[in-house]
């Protein structure tokens, strides 16, 4: 019987898009039941939450920092995470860059642009973006791949809004690619979608989808 986790795989497969499963606050079972299903990216908001886990589970998870990062947990987390998905300023990724470096790794970062119209959610705009971006300490980075864009659509149920907004993050993502990014294949990533407007993130040119309750709440045991 097909349960949550085989409808979304379906649903993600046409558009070549990846499942992040927001594993935030789910105990160790959780993860584990999906990760016999072959399921490996999974994303933590918390840094808190996030190292222990990877010390206690199978060393092969993908894990995404997809919470608001403080410079100063930056450490703990370096020398295994897979992607930073919330990168929201020059000073983080001057960060994340330095402990890369002390890790001898270039660590996956994407750029979380503030897309919706609640104020309480982070991220830069493309003007912040683009200062960053031709900033003389961004161009002397050297442990930091920037491979895309994220953002978060307001919380409503007005499908037109979230629309537009998904659709004004892929045209953030199209204008950073051709301006900063145009031979880097590694720039190719916009997570975006989350349980409640997934579908429509898809068909505005997602290639991540972030989705914690309706996957684990949905999930079966078998």
């Amino acid at each position: 019987m097909q349960d949550i986790f085989d409808t979304i795989l379906g649903q993600l497969s046409p558009y070549r898009a990846r499942l992040v499963a927001v594993s935030k606050t789910k105990p160790d079972s959780a993860v584990m039941a999906l990760y016999s299903r072959g399921q490996r990216k999974f994303g933590e908001n918390k840094v808190q939450e996030l190292a222990p886990k990877y010390e206690r589970l199978p060393k092969d998870i993908e894990w995404h920092m997809i919470g608001h990062l403080q410079r100063n947990k930056v450490r703990y987390i370096a020398p295994f995470v897979a992607m930073i998905e919330s990168v929201d300023s020059l000073e983080l990724l001057l960060e994340i860059n330095k402990q890369g470096l002390k890790c001898d790794r270039a660590i996956p970062c994407l750029l979380q642009f503030h897309i919706a119209r609640e104020e309480t959610k982070f991220g830069l705009s493309l003007e912040e973006a683009t200062a960053i971006l031709r900033s003389e300490d961004y161009r002397k980075c050297r442990n930091v791949q920037v491979a895309g864009v994220m953002g978060m659509a307001s919380f409503t149920e007005n499908e037109a809004q979230v629309r537009q907004e998904f659709s004004q993050l892929r045209e953030i993502f199209q204008t950073l690619k051709a301006g900063f990014f145009p031979d880097d294949p590694a720039f190719c990533e916009i997570s975006m979608g989350m349980s409640s407007d997934y579908p429509v993130a898809l068909e505005e040119g997602a290639t991540l989808v972030r989705i914690g309750t309706l996957l684990f709440d949905g999930l079966s045991t078998k």
